[in-house]
């Protein structure tokens, strides 16, 4: 079936509305994995508990002194802890890092944390000396190219907030649980004419769940969540057909290649 430019046109701006799930086969993350770091909670005896976070930073080493590297799309600024209960989490970092063993993580905070008591006083929260280079916690987590993994930190409020001898000022010394998951899996392939640009649109029954374009040929796209999927391939040249690939199949943890496909006029 030849395309429309009305099809093409309507496909090119469900790629612009997908680029979160995409991988836009852009070299510079070829290899490498992807990690969203979120923050959540347990339930604390107060009003509003705010954490002011500066930094995430993650280590390959077993040096607590050395090797630390600031993650890229850090969101920085103060988070009201009670906001994210009951399974709630927000995001606080997505980047592309290098495979391998992540041995540390490390959470970096500022100066302006304090709690909203249920009185409704507003009380800052001191840090001891011993935290001013950020709270860490062990992982050992092996990370593999191309997957979605994310990182959870459960902060326990209740554990982590002390008033200090009944003087009315509070204490935060840090009580953290990480784990982390992956939580896609990936489709690679390629397509020829590799000179020809196409959109390639990953649907899920009748739901288009994810896209991006091929570059020299090639495309790849992460975070699909486990499930059968259905390929279809929109050449921009509209000389050439659109192609269809069914059944591709999406394993947790695993990247899936596609068979070659190859447009015909």
């Amino acid at each position: 079936m030849k395309l429309s430019l009305r099809n093409l046109l309507s496909g090119t701006l469900v790629l612009a509305g997908m680029c979160f799930l995409a991988s836009c086969s852009k070299s510079d993350n070829n290899g490498k994995a992807r990690l969203q770091v979120a923050l959540t909670d347990d339930p604390g005896d107060f009003k509003a508990v705010y954490i002011d976070i500066q930094d995430v930073n993650i280590n390959y080493s077993d040096s607590d002194d050395n090797g630390w590297q600031s993650l890229s799309g850090i969101r920085r600024g103060k988070y009201n802890l009670l906001d994210l209960v009951n399974d709630k989490d927000t995001l606080l970092a997505d980047a592309y890092i290098n495979t391998g063993v992540v041995k540390e993580i490390r959470l970096v905070l500022g100066d302006d944390n304090y709690v909203i008591t249920n009185s409704g006083e507003t009380i800052r929260l001191q840090t001891p000396s011993g935290q001013s280079s950020g709270v860490k916690l062990k992982l050992n987590s092996e990370v593999t190219a191309d997957i979605l993994y994310k990182l959870v930190l459960d902060f326990d409020v209740a554990k982590s907030i002390h008033e200090a001898g009944g003087s009315g000022k509070y204490m935060l010394k840090p009580v953290i649980r990480g784990f982390m998951e992956a939580t896609g899996g990936t489709i690679k392939g390629a397509v020829l004419p590799d000179s020809v640009l196409t959109a390639v649109v990953v649907l899920n029954g009748a739901d288009t769940v994810a896209s991006t374009y091929t570059a020299a040929g090639g495309y790849m796209v992460k975070g699909l969540a486990a499930g059968a999927y259905a390929l279809h391939f929109i050449p921009t040249d509209t000389t050439f057909n659109t192609a269809v690939k069914t059944s591709v199949q999406v394993n947790l943890g695993q990247v899936t290649a596609v068979d070659t496909v190859r447009l015909v006029k």
